[in-house]
């Protein structure tokens, strides 16, 4: 497993107004679009380009554009969805599907209760979107699901990630393919309730309400 945590003093800053309670539902959106933004561009560092001709206005030039297959970005609901636009920023041109995952709170489990992605992903660079890293069971379970259309790049990216997640994803995938995490920090640890410490709470219920 590959990590990269965004070193950076706007990623900084802008985490540490997200990890605020006192910052509001729509500044929290707002936040996580434009951190999501910052950490695509170090995801997207060895995304696929092919060669590509053109002619400026002054001369005939070779420059690059998206190889096919196009990469897609995988949102895992309901969370994932306040990162969508950040990514799909940055890499207009990709698909995106989607992965409806949820957290048994007896279990800590993760529960599959949709999908909308396409049945072959081979030689596709997949990129899955979710808030927090925790137990790693959900981004676990999300990566596999792609493994088994046959995606083979899979890059996570969240905005915190948690040691004991971190290990789970080791654990779990390193055997059947090399996974990288994009992250803009990894916290303490867990508490006793599964959620990251010092963290940000329930991203979910940050973006959109408790519902």
């Amino acid at each position: 497993m590959r990590l990269h945590v965004a070193d950076h003093p706007l990623i900084a800053h802008k985490l540490t107004l997200l990890r605020s309670k006192e910052t509001p539902s729509p500044t929290f959106r707002f936040l996580v679009d434009e951190l999501v933004t910052l950490l695509a561009y170090e995801a997207t560092r060895d995304v696929r380009v092919v060669p590509h001709e053109i002619e400026t206005p002054v001369a005939k030039t070779t420059g690059v554009h998206m190889a096919e297959p196009r990469p897609i970005v995988v949102p895992v609901l309901r969370a994932g969805l306040g990162m969508l636009e950040g990514m799909t920023r940055i890499v207009p041109t990709a698909e995106v599907g989607f992965l409806g995952l949820q957290r048994d709170e007896s279990t800590f489990e993760a529960i599959t209760y949709a999908n909308r992605l396409p049945d072959d992903l081979t030689d596709r660079q997949c990129f899955v979107l979710d808030p927090m890293l925790a137990t790693g069971h959900t981004m676990v379970a999300s990566i596999e699901y792609l493994l088994e259309r046959g995606a083979r790049d899979v890059t996570a990216i969240c905005l915190l990630a948690a040691p004991e997640g971190l290990q789970e994803l080791e654990r779990s995938l390193d055997h059947r393919t090399e996974v990288s995490v994009v992250t803009a920090s990894v916290d303490e640890r867990l508490n006793e309730n599964k959620y990251i410490v010092p963290g940000l709470g329930d991203a979910g219920d940050r973006l959109y309400g408790v519902v």
